[in-house]
């Protein structure tokens, strides 16, 4: 069981943000930005190279519940940035899906 299904289970403390029966959000442990929150579905996919077409409907229902945050907390006006990391080599450090929400000051460009 990864961290992400004991916090959905609320065998971990964290600062909840959004939870229904499909996703868990909440405030990263190690922000890299005034705002950065994991949003992660209940459930339990180890990466994006485990994704079915019967999981679109969850990832799109990720994106739009980090829409929603954005604006709840009030970075949607100057800027947000939703990013995916798949595998070790692009930081993934858990091995469950996850969609991090960084906002709230001036973000670098990538590459």
């Amino acid at each position: 069981m990864t961290i992400f299904e004991k916090i959905a289970n609320h065998e971990i403390e964290a600062n909840i943000v959004h939870e229904d029966s499909d996703i868990i959000a909440f405030h990263d442990i190690a922000p890299q930005a005034p705002y950065h929150i994991v949003i992660a579905p209940r459930k339990a996919i180890p990466s994006l190279d485990y994704v079915t077409d019967d999981d679109a409907e969850l990832l799109g229902k990720m994106i739009v519940v980090a829409g929603d945050l954005a604006r709840k907390f009030g970075i949607s006006d100057t800027g947000y940035r939703l990013v995916f990391n798949c595998g070790r080599d692009a930081g993934q450090s858990v091995d469950h899906v996850h969609l991090h929400l960084l906002g709230g000051r001036m973000l670098g460009p990538l590459g």
